[in-house]
C-alpha cells in the first residue's frame, strides 16, 4: 500500500523463451503482482507459441483431429504456467472457443487428463473461425497464486 492507502500491483510480461520474445505481437501471459499473484494467459491454438507474423502457413499445419490440437494448446498452457512455477491446479478460469460445437466432447476429454479432478470456471464459446487456417480450438486461462 502506498502512503494515502492505495493497493498497488505490478504487470509484466511472461515469456518462456525470452530470446524469441520479438516474434510475437502479444504476449503469451501478463503476470500481476499485488494483493493477489494473477497470471492471464493469453489465447493458445495448436500452432507453436513463438512463429512469424504475418503468419506463414508452413508454421500452422494444424492436426485435422480435436484432440490432437487441445493437447498442443495444453501444453503450451502448462509451458507458460511452469515458467512462473504455477502448475493447472493454479487455474481459475478458462475459455475454449470452438469452431464446431460437435467438438466439445472430444475436448472435455482431453482437459480431464491435464485437469483431472480440478475444475476451474469455465465458458465455452463456438466462434466462425480462429486466426490460423485449420485451427478448431484455442483456450485461454487465468491463474492465481494465493499470497
Amino acid at each position: 500500500m502506498t502512503e494515502q492507502g492505495e493497493i498497488r500491483a505490478v504487470t509484466r510480461e511472461v515469456h518462456p523463451v525470452p530470446a524469441r520474445r520479438h516474434e510475437l505481437p502479444y504476449a503469451p501471459a501478463i503476470h500481476v503482482t499485488g494483493p493477489v499473484d494473477m497470471l492471464y494467459v493469453s489465447g493458445m491454438t495448436a500452432a507453436p507459441l513463438y512463429h512469424q507474423h504475418p503468419h506463414v502457413r508452413e508454421e500452422h499445419l494444424h492436426a485435422p483431429d480435436i484432440e490432437t490440437q487441445v493437447r498442443r494448446a495444453m501444453d503450451k498452457i502448462k509451458m507458460v504456467l511452469e515458467t512462473e512455477g504455477l502448475t493447472l491446479r493454479h487455474v481459475v478460469k478458462m475459455t475454449k472457443y470452438l469452431t464446431d460445437m460437435r467438438d466439445l466432447d472430444g475436448m472435455s476429454g482431453v482437459l480431464s487428463e491435464y485437469f483431472g479432478d480440478w475444475k476451474p470456471a469455465s465458458t465455452t464459446i463456438c466462434v466462425n473461425c480462429l486466426n490460423q487456417p485449420g485451427a478448431r480450438v484455442e483456450i485461454e486461462v487465468t491463474a492465481m497464486r494465493p499470497k
